[in-house]
């Protein structure tokens, strides 16, 4: 019997959506210890002002915050340790490139479980300017007043 795989997400950066146009996204693993995952499947994790940088073929997130386990010791560790993200050298190679070009960052955009495992959708984003971000909004309002009238034209 095959194995159900289902995504349940755990923490999302809804900021990197309003903030950055996503160019291209990846799965990755992250490197965690026990009551870091005990408190991530707890729902005690943030993203915002998160990013990872590659560091001598190397991926690290940064500034994750990850709260003190309740039921922990002296295991816990510090909330904005910096964690290594798991990926193939390839993957690794692709993203070195796309954040060598000017105004490309790479910034985490959910923490799910896929089975039992951790993982991170890092995104490559590029910053959207003040103008369109109020584009979007503008789109956004749009389109939830042209739903708004469909559905009280379907009454």
């Amino acid at each position: 019997m095959a194995k159900k795989t289902e995504n349940k997400t755990l923490a999302e950066n809804k900021k990197a959506r309003h903030d950055y146009f996503i160019e291209e996204a990846m799965e990755a693993g992250i490197a965690l210890v026990g009551t870091e995952v005990k408190s991530i499947r707890s729902g005690k994790a943030n993203l915002r002002d998160s990013y990872a940088d590659v560091i001598n073929g190397e991926v690290f997130i940064k500034n994750m915050h990850v709260s003190h386990y309740e039921n922990g010791n002296q295991f816990n560790t510090d909330p904005l340790r910096v964690r290594k993200l798991l990926l193939h050298k390839v993957q690794i190679e692709k993203l070195a490139s796309f954040t060598s070009q000017k105004g490309f960052t790479l910034v985490p955009l959910s923490l799910y479980l896929k089975d039992t495992k951790v993982k991170v959708n890092l995104g490559v984003v590029r910053g959207k300017k003040d103008y369109d971000k109020r584009d979007a909004m503008l789109e956004k309002d749009a389109k939830r007043d042209m739903d708004r009238q469909i559905k009280e034209r379907m009454r």
